[in-house]
């Protein structure tokens, strides 16, 4: 429990010593729930733990984690951004596809999914006898998504979930491959996001950051919005996986391949 559990602890007996008999059992849960709130907090290793004291920058969201500035993630509003037709040349999305290497039948999570750009190009891949979870926090994208879906004929392969800020939404080790592309930068909780997307992956199976280069002051994105292969491999070095590999195909992103360690 760290210090403000303490403090609400402490309060909370004081009151229970005043209070009625009917207050009793909602001190008391209260009580709990700071306990278990703190150490909750706790379960994160010290170095992965968030800092709130700084500043807002104007992209950011004043949270740092690692040193790192969250950036403030895209609204529903933006989905035609991602839909934008010169997408394909200037970020070689098809290069990335080839080098995913997907199988047919394999079960595919693209976390963050927006209007579901991969998510339809995943389906053709994986086919009838696989599966794509696309998931979002904002059932507007998802709506985008899944019309998206109707429109490529992938809508019995492609399933939408709502995920949170915290988890993906995923079942414990149902998926082969996880990819994000251009969304981890802008996880609110970036450990908490992490060990879901872990848990959700079957043994052995593939954890795939795709960053901006954020080593290239020449990749046309502002900073907060790009990453270093060091700083993610930082991040991702208080869980359970073992990088394998940065695929350096892209003309601006990073590939980054994580494998879930053995149990």
């Amino acid at each position: 429990m760290d210090n403000v559990g303490i403090v609400a602890f402490l309060h909370a007996i004081f009151l229970l010593m005043r209070a009625t008999p009917a207050a009793v059992w909602l001190l008391f849960a209260l009580c709990v729930f700071a306990a278990t709130a703190g150490a909750a907090d706790d379960a994160r290793p010290p170095e992965a733990r968030y800092d709130t004291s700084g500043q807002a920058t104007r992209d950011g969201i004043g949270k740092r984690y690692f040193g790192r500035e969250i950036a403030r993630f895209m609204g529903h509003q933006g989905a035609g951004w991602l839909e934008r037709p010169e997408r394909e040349q200037e970020e070689r999305t098809d290069l990335l596809l080839k080098e995913l290497a997907l199988r047919s039948g394999e079960h595919v999570a693209d976390i963050g999914a927006g209007s579901g750009y991969f998510s339809w190009r995943m389906a053709k891949i994986v086919g009838e006898t696989g599966r794509v979870y696309a998931t979002d926090i904002q059932q507007e994208m998802l709506d985008i998504l899944m019309r998206q879906m109707r429109k490529h004929g992938a809508e019995k392969i492609v399933q939408p979930i709502l995920g949170t800020v915290r988890d993906c939404g995923l079942p414990v080790a149902s998926v082969d491959t996880i990819i994000l592309v251009d969304v981890y930068h802008e996880l609110d909780f970036p450990y908490e996001m992490a060990r879901s997307m872990i848990a959700a992956l079957k043994p052995g199976g593939r954890l795939v950051l795709v960053e901006y280069r954020g080593e290239d002051p020449a990749v046309p994105i502002k900073p907060l919005h790009k990453m270093t292969a060091a700083q993610v491999k930082k991040e991702m070095a208080v869980h359970p996986v073992t990088f394998e590999r940065n695929i350096a195909t892209l003309p601006r992103q990073h590939i980054l391949v994580f494998r879930k360690n053995a149990p």
